[in-house]
């Protein structure tokens, strides 16, 4: 054994020191640039663009990427992607575009007189470089990408300039003017309502650089030395436009003032809008747009895929955890997306790119490090917001008053441009978005709790009438209501806004609202909740008080559905498989030098078809043989041997050779109890096996094993005192499915962790087949578990990890039944998929099948039905019912009470810790009293008994 640990120890210190000397790959060097350009409708503007070129890190002619940055940034906003292009192969030119960083120049929102005119120069530029490949005289090999500011410039340069080869704009807009003024009831920006704090926002980060730098090409002074410097004097202009042109200042001014887009400024803001011109791109295109972003939302992206792909080019569009509102941001994805949609493009690689829609779903937690698994679903079409169908949600409420309040303050709180992440808007760890209604200014319509899960994907809409006079500005937006412990979640944080008028001599009207696009699952049990509301922080909204009334033109909410989005097979990284492989041969190493006698006693009980084995924690060991002259031997591995001699009645004696005897008392001719003075004992059952659902030879406890699971004063009490579980007394017989019931906080998962041995009791005990369970038990071999959500090696497919998980038992391969058990699960060729893609469902099933490995004696499964469709939970029904009339023992733990009604054939009821009944559930509901004309339900008898019938 120190052989093998000094062994272990030189390994691990010549690993670590490799690492430690292995050289890195240095970075990358940037050539910086001054690139003097000219521009304007009269092309008489001379601007300055402070660039910085990187030749690709192999040497020789390559693609480049021009990589733009986002409104407010500068090349130094785009570093470090540069250098992982560089690293791939690619050179790379990086800019601060005109009013930006060190460049010279106005900002003009990218428009096709001036920025599109300074990028369509770099192109120039760098179809002169002597690193660059050319598929022409003049014509580089060239893609763009970049976000939002810089995710327009690539779509606006590639619609004027045919030389641009592939683009991948992120987060950016299609129609800036839509994006400034929504209209959720579709009449247009002139219609719409002014998105304040985002323009505000954004005016103010193209204010004017009080350091005076940016005017004379030499950029702001960051950090400490911003605020050290001294203050330049500004002129009157500077003061008031800051870096903008003429122009779009005084369009800001003047809707800023107003709230209301006037045809100028719809004018100006469609000349940077790339889907006026999408019809000209001709360059493949990947389009990532974030799905926590209430400036330039998913509608914005839909927009531009549609007018792309209009004109026949390859469009492919993907919904991420990120936008301007925060999320998780998937760096890595993003950029994977980006290099291989350039790597197929640009350097005809064959790399694979994604297909034509994909979308970003929360896979719950990795079991290892906790952090959350983000799927990326695919589909081979773009279902656009209407997606592929429709589920129709009844909504309920009458028609209810709200008022405008004076000034518009105070106002109901969606999202907050740059701190929405206070309220949970930024989603990351939670994916909670909490909304604020003010109470006078909201109207609420509900539905009903749902009986199946809803995947959201896409736009909603709803019918609303609206009663008031003249202009009405509302503000709709959808929540997910789970229950009265925890705030309804407002999926992204995003709301519709729209405008509607009245027509003179009428008291109402009618309108359709089409509300944000998002894809969100509402979980079973889940309600939707319709709020309008008057006010919402980030929009403008009147200043004059004012009265409505809102209610439901029709109670239909159409929720769009996409049903073929898919995950995507992912391939299995080498060291999955290498660490465990490794630490299974370290620990073959330590057990074949360190091995010690075992002191299990091992009782094989043959009949002339089958053997069967059972374990006992006595010893020594024991091997009991069946001659056809129904002698039995028992030979021991201390050469010692026991002989039990039947007679032909099957009863015989066991008689030992240290002079104790074993009765083997014969039970209606078919089968023989073993009572001995030590250890438990077996019957075997070698005739008729009906009525047990054995089969011939089987081992099958008695005495003080024949009841599965018996609990005694089970006790368990929090750190503070408190019980969790309070002299909690109930056995479960063999053949019984049982529903463990009780509200939130009963204590059915410390039950239920107490049973595996997972944690301790403070009093009582839990058997089962009649031993005490204890941490590690050998008996916790015949159970069967799923508790508190699955866990698995994400990386590793479903087959992959259930076999592992078998594997670590010990326990022969041929016993685990895994075709049994994987024909529960009904995973198909999901089976061959790495785990992180499955859905909630999948995972679900996956668990069960796990824990039906081996097919245990009693299986433990809380929440089975967990993210099961309506087919499958009918299925599992089934199941568990068929494995019960096997002979096993099923326990249920179940917030779906008439599921468990139609599964369990008896139930126990827990509350406050404690038992409030156990039975039979055909004796519970004889005993009830029926209501509304209908029969007793479980869910009646169980709200009775918990005293929480209204």
């Amino acid at each position: 054994m120190k052989r093998v640990a000094a062994l272990v120890a030189v390994l691990a210190l010549a690993g670590v020191v490799t690492w430690l000397v292995w050289p890195s790959a240095s970075e990358a060097r940037g050539l910086d640039q001054r690139i003097a350009v000219v521009d304007g409708p009269a092309d008489d503007q001379r601007v300055e663009l402070d660039a910085t070129f990187f030749p690709a890190a192999g040497g020789g002619k390559a693609p480049v990427v021009l990589l733009a940055h986002g409104f407010g940034g500068s090349k130094q906003s785009v570093r470090q992607q540069a250098l992982r292009l560089v690293q791939d192969g690619y050179a790379v030119l990086s800019w601060s575009a005109r009013g930006f960083g060190r460049s010279t120049g106005e900002i003009a929102l990218n428009s096709a007189d001036y920025e599109v005119k300074d990028v369509k120069q770099l192109i120039d530029w760098l179809a002169k470089r002597p690193e660059v490949r050319l598929d022409a005289p003049g014509d580089p090999r060239v893609g763009i990408a970049g976000g939002s500011y810089g995710g327009a410039i690539a779509l606006m340069t590639a619609a004027y300039d045919s030389r641009v080869d592939a683009i991948v704009p992120q987060i950016t807009w299609a129609d800036l003017a839509d994006a400034l003024f929504p209209d959720g009831g579709g009449q247009g920006p002139a219609n719409g309502v002014f998105k304040r704090m985002w323009a505000g926002y954004f005016f103010g980060r193209g204010a004017p650089v009080q350091g005076g730098g940016a005017a004379q090409g030499l950029g702001a002074a960051q950090g400490l030395g911003a605020l050290s410097q001294q203050s330049v004097p500004l002129t009157a202009e500077q003061a008031r436009c800051g870096r903008f042109l003429p122009a779009v200042c005084e369009m800001y001014q003047q809707v800023a003032k107003t709230g209301r887009a006037t045809p100028q400024a719809i004018e100006l803001l469609r000349k940077s809008s790339p889907v006026t011109v999408a019809g000209r791109i001709k360059a493949p295109t990947l389009l990532i747009q974030g799905q926590r972003d209430s400036l330039f939302p998913l509608g914005q992206a839909d927009a531009n895929a549609k007018a792309i792909a209009a004109a026949g080019t390859p469009v492919s569009l993907a919904w991420f955890d990120g936008g301007h509102d925060g999320g998780n941001g998937e760096a890595d994805w993003l950029y994977d997306q980006t290099a291989g949609w350039f790597g197929h493009y640009l350097k005809g690689d064959g790399s694979p790119v994604p297909e034509r829609f994909t979308v970003t779903r929360d896979g719950g937690r990795d079991p290892g490090t906790r952090q959350r698994i983000r799927l990326h679903p695919e589909s081979t079409a773009y279902p656009g917001l209407g997606g592929t169908a429709t589920t129709t949600v009844t909504l309920k409420g009458p028609e209810q008053n709200i008022a405008n309040p004076p000034g518009g303050s105070p106002a109901s709180i969606s999202t907050v441009p740059g701190v929405s992440g206070l309220l949970g808007g930024g989603g990351g760890a939670t994916n909670l978005s909490v909304g604020l209604d003010m109470p006078g200014q909201v109207a609420v319509f509900e539905s009903a709790p749902l009986t199946a899960p809803l995947q959201l994907t896409g736009s909603p809409s709803v019918k609303l009438k609206v009663y008031g006079k003249g202009q009405v500005t509302l503000f709709a937006k959808v929540y997910d209501v789970a229950d009265t412990a925890q705030p309804p979640n407002l999926p992204a944080g995003l709301v519709s806004p729209l405008r509607v008028t009245v027509p003179d001599g009428a008291d109402s009207v009618e309108t359709t609202v089409t509300l944000p696009a998002v894809d969100y699952r509402f979980a079973v049990g889940h309600r939707l909740r319709l709020a309008v509301t008057t006010t919402d922080m980030g929009y403008a909204t009147p200043v004059e008080p004012a009265s409505y009334r809102v209610g439901l033109a029709a109670p239909a909410l159409a929720v769009p559905t996409v049903s073929a989005l898919a995950a995507p097979t992912t391939g299995v990284a080498w060291w999955v498989w290498a660490m465990p492989l490794a630490a299974i041969a370290l620990a073959a190493l330590i057990l074949a030098t360190g091995r010690t006698p075992s002191r299990r006693r091992i009782l094989t009980v043959r009949d002339r078809r089958r053997t069967t084995t059972a374990q006992q924690d006595v010893s020594p060991d024991d091997v009991l043989a069946e001659n056809d002259a129904r002698t039995v031997t028992a030979q021991r591995d201390n050469g010692r041997s026991d002989t039990i001699a039947k007679d032909d009645r099957h009863a015989a004696t066991a008689q030992r050779d240290d002079g104790r005897s074993d009765a083997i008392v014969k039970d209606d001719g078919q089968a023989a109890a073993v009572q001995g003075n030590g250890g438990s004992g077996v019957f075997v059952k070698d005739g008729d096996p009906s009525g047990a659902g054995l089969v011939p030879g089987e081992v099958e406890p008695v005495s003080g094993e024949e009841v599965p699971l018996e609990i005694s004063g089970l006790t368990k009490a929090y750190r503070n005192g408190e019980l969790a579980v309070d002299d909690l007394s109930f056995r479960v017989e063999r053949g019984q499915v049982l529903g463990l019931l009780g509200p939130n906080g009963a204590g059915k998962t410390t039950t239920m962790r107490m049973m595996m041995g997972l944690i301790q009791p403070d009093a009582g005990e839990v058997r089962i087949f009649g031993d005490r369970v204890t941490p590690g038990a050998p008996v916790l071999s015949r159970l069967g578990s799923f508790v508190e959500g699955p866990g698995f090696l994400p990386h590793l497919s479903g087959r992959d990890n259930i076999e592992l998980y078998w594997a670590a038992t010990g326990r022969p391969t041929a016993d685990a039944r895994f075709d049994d058990a994987l024909e529960i699960a009904d995973l198909g060729k999901a089976l061959e998929r790495a785990v992180r893609t499955y859905s909630q469902g999948m995972r679900q099933r996956l668990a069960i099948a796990q824990a039906m490995l081996g097919l245990p004696d009693l299986l433990v499964l809380d929440e089975p039905t967990n993210g099961l469709d309506p087919p499958q939970i009918r299925e599992m029904r089934e199941v568990l019912k068929r494995y019960a009339r096997d002979g096993r023992t099923v326990i249920v733990s179940s917030h779906l009470l008439a599921e468990v009604e139609q599964t369990c054939s008896h139930v126990v009821v827990m509350h406050r810790g404690r038992l409030v009944s156990a039975g039979p559930v055909s004796v519970l509901l004889s005993a009830a009293t029926s209501t509304n004309g209908h029969g007793p339900r479980l869910e009646d008898v169980f709200l009775d008994l918990i005293g929480e019938k209204s």
